[in-house]
């Protein structure tokens, strides 16, 4: 159950990092944002990332094998660039809809899993 813990915790922190980082690229089409310069754009996705923090210190605390969890840190690594990938292009489907996947986009995301895959078989 850690491993699923693990997981769940780095789910919400990259759903955090994503809002910080690409999130900021929409304030101008709202009103609220037409006017903020880009040190309050950072203030903001700092204070969103904070959050990020929040859930993916405890993820990588509580995941690590040498502190009794699942993964090892090559394999916590990998996890976390995984989820960021498929929350990403989720993000970019929902609230980008202009940008369109491509077939070397998923290609590409396919090849992060085959890589998944061959960082966690045991040879």
């Amino acid at each position: 159950m850690k491993g699923w813990k693990t997981i769940a915790l780095l789910v919400v922190s990259n759903i955090f990092m994503t809002f910080a980082w690409y999130g900021h690229l929409k304030f101008k089409q709202y009103e609220w944002g037409k006017n903020l310069g880009l040190f309050s754009i950072i203030l903001i996705s700092w204070g969103m990332a904070f959050f990020e923090y929040v859930f993916q210190v405890p993820a990588n605390e509580g995941g690590f094998k040498d502190n009794g969890g699942s993964f090892n840190l090559v394999e916590l690594k990998t996890i976390q660039e995984a989820i960021t990938l498929m929350v990403f292009m989720i993000f970019t489907l929902v609230f980008f809809k202009e940008q369109k996947l491509q077939w070397n986009h998923l290609l590409g995301f396919g090849l992060i899993v085959a890589a998944v895959y061959v960082i966690f078989k045991k040879w």
